[in-house]
């Protein structure tokens, strides 16, 4: 399947958008994380994300359910702190509905070897990070027989993740 960029994959989200994430830290040279770490507010740098939170909230807006589960070690790490703090202004005021689960309640739990979003039940896009947590790449993959076991995974992870706003930290 020949890539597509990820707006217009998630453009053609009908019913759900699924993802799961499974790193303790992502490209921690972001700006809007050094910021946080250098005192500035989570509302201040969430604005560095107002992208995302428009595409999610237009995405939303269509009917599409958009979901996240955040495996994450505890203690948890400093950027899972981060990514707590701005949650309520990027991902929740787009729409999504994001839930943690700690890596201690993931026994008998199959994920994939990483990150990625399912869209409709059919088309996964696999998303890789260097060891230090920067985007190398991604890969599109079609079709139930690669899609229904990772959509499952995520059902099954979902129902053990607790809540954004019963998630502390």
């Amino acid at each position: 399947m020949p890539e597509v960029s990820f707006e217009d994959l998630l453009g053609s989200a009908r019913i759900d958008a699924v993802k799961f994430e499974l790193r303790d830290e992502y490209m921690t040279s972001d700006p809007a994380y050094q910021g946080w770490l250098a005192g500035e507010s989570a509302e201040k740098v969430s604005t560095g994300y107002s992208d995302w939170t428009a595409l999610a909230r237009a995405t939303a807006a269509r009917g599409v359910a958009i979901r996240r589960v955040r495996i994450v070690a505890e203690p948890v790490s400093d950027y899972v702190k981060f990514e707590h703090a701005v949650t309520p202004a990027v991902n929740l005021a787009g729409g999504e509905d994001i839930r943690w689960l700690p890596r201690s309640h993931t026994e008998g739990l199959l994920v994939p070897a990483t990150d990625v979003w399912v869209v409709d039940g059919r088309t996964v896009l696999f998303l890789f990070f260097s060891g230090d947590g920067d985007f190398v790449g991604s890969r599109t993959a079609t079709g139930e027989g690669v899609a229904a076991p990772i959509f499952e995974a995520f059902t099954a992870a979902w129902k053990r993740a607790v809540p954004h706003h019963e998630f502390t930290i």
